[in-house]
């Protein structure tokens, strides 16, 4: 059984005044020596508001349509977001069978 931690206002307030600053859980843990859930569950219990600021998502392109269909294979969005990150990343997606396809449409 875990043992009881008797809080003291002096780390109530350092957790407020760190996470309002932004610190991370973990970073506030390390600080008073202490483990990282330890201090989330005791920064829930005493309202403690803030932390890291998520980077605000990329706003989407405009011709992107939320409601619009499925993109055939190969499209420039899909087939970006396929190879980002890897070897194929900037080139043209070409099919197996592209004498067959009617690629370019």
């Amino acid at each position: 059984m875990p043992m009881r931690r008797d809080w003291t206002e002096s780390a109530d307030n350092t957790i407020r005044r760190m996470r309002a600053d932004g610190a991370t859980w973990a970073a506030i843990g390390d600080m008073l020596g202490l483990s990282r859930n330890t201090i989330i569950e005791r920064g829930r219990r005493i309202h403690a508001a803030g932390g890291p600021s998520q980077a605000p998502r990329p706003p989407r392109p405009p011709e992107e349509d939320p409601n619009r269909g499925p993109l055939r294979a190969g499209h420039p969005i899909s087939w970006g977001i396929l190879t980002a990150g890897t070897v194929l990343e900037g080139t043209a997606f070409v099919p197996l069978s592209a004498d067959r396809w009617e690629y370019g449409r």
